[in-house]
């Protein structure tokens, strides 16, 4: 038997966003609360949602104050922000960590507690306020997810809490709000979604309506984004990368991520790498350590994609598949951890640390081949050089 878990409302494509006041009235929800970061604020992008719920006869109120890998502080602000009106559901506009921030406020808003409380292994399917999910970013897949990653500042240590009260009731999946995204952005969300594709896909956790998401967004994002970065107006490829981002977030929501992502959080928490970034580093290095425990799922991985022809022998196509992922990193100027300029002399003190961590997060235990501490530490190493 396989649970699965999806949003309830989803609107999606181009102009989707015009449909969010239409998709809150199905909802009966009347008085949303929107969370984001300071760049949608001065874009416009803030304006833009404001007023067409202002012309469909909704009053909100607004946090523009969300930061890049949301903080214990940054979510109490937020909370205290939201306390001050009388809402009914929370919006999150923008990338991940608007979105993120938005899915621990509504949480708190009814149910009181920290983040701390909540991180795994506890769950949380208790919901709060609803959620709606604006993502204007194509990588985190976070408006398909029962997760949300919150930063404890004081231990520099990225919180995975999950459940079903963190998913959204409303996702809408607009590409045409990824269109002016800078290329950096758009690759680094882009691996992001890759991998969660491919982690889902070769999860210990993984079911036949994952595999079928996974497998369709990432054969999207290998295609597309190479296009999304290099010809930012094509509208095809962006429609191609956010429909693969929404797939792979679906998919990972159910069959959960692996080694990549619990290796990727401590490094975002100690060193402030965006997470796309950090997980685009590992990809090439621990999809290399762990196909001896999925042989045959990385080999499809690779066919799927297009990588190999439909007939090559598994082992051929999983060494091609992980050259594959270097070139891509290599064509989308992806650094290694010591060309990104972290510091060595603290990355080897913290290598223990982040192991410890990693293993924490309950995501290496879905990898096809589970890693000890050491191995995780050697992992490190070896992706640092």
């Amino acid at each position: 038997m396989t649970a699965l878990y999806l949003p309830s409302l989803v609107r999606i494509g181009g102009g989707a966003l015009n449909e969010l006041p239409a998709a809150l009235k199905q909802a009966g929800l009347s008085a949303p609360f929107i969370i984001t970061d300071a760049f949608m604020a001065q874009s416009g992008s803030l304006d833009r949602v404001k007023g067409l719920l202002a012309e469909a006869g909704f009053s909100s109120g607004a946090f523009p104050n969300a930061v890049p890998d949301p903080t214990v502080a940054s979510v109490e602000a937020a909370l205290a922000a939201l306390k001050q009106g009388d809402y009914d559901c929370v919006i999150g506009l923008g990338g991940g960590s608007p979105i993120d921030t938005a899915k621990m406020v509504a949480v708190l808003a009814r149910h009181g507690g920290t983040p701390s409380r909540l991180k795994v292994p506890h769950v949380q399917d208790d919901v709060g306020l609803p959620i709606i999910a604006i993502p204007t970013t194509a990588g985190t897949g976070s408006e398909a997810t029962r997760v949300t990653v919150i930063t404890d500042e004081k231990t520099d240590e990225k919180m995975l809490c999950a459940g079903y009260a963190y998913l959204p009731h409303i996702a809408i999946v607009d590409y045409e709000l990824t269109l002016t995204m800078p290329r950096r952005l758009t690759a680094d969300t882009g691996l992001d979604a890759l991998t969660h594709a491919l982690e889902a896909y070769v999860s210990r956790l993984a079911s036949p309506f994952t595999d079928a998401l996974a497998l369709a967004a990432m054969k999207r994002i290998w295609h597309a984004l190479p296009v999304a970065c290099e010809e930012p107006s094509s509208r095809e490829a962006r429609a191609q990368v956010m429909q693969g981002a929404f797939e792979a977030g679906m998919a990972f929501s159910n069959a959960s991520v692996a080694l990549v992502h619990g290796m990727s959080r401590p490094i975002g928490a100690h060193f402030h790498v965006a997470h796309g970034l950090s997980n685009a580093m590992l990809l090439p290095e621990i999809t290399a350590w762990s196909i001896t425990g999925a042989e045959a799922r990385y080999a499809t991985c690779a066919r799927v994609m297009g990588i190999v022809p439909d007939n090559m022998d598994d082992a051929s196509a999983c060494k091609a598949l992980v050259a594959a992922l270097r070139e891509r990193n290599r064509a989308l100027d992806v650094p290694t951890p010591r060309s990104y300029g972290l510091e060595e002399s603290r990355w080897n003190d913290l290598l223990p640390l982040m192991a410890e961590q990693a293993l924490a997060s309950g995501s290496p235990a879905n990898n096809p081949r589970v890693p000890a501490h050491a191995e995780i530490v050697e992992l490190y190493q070896k992706v640092w050089a």
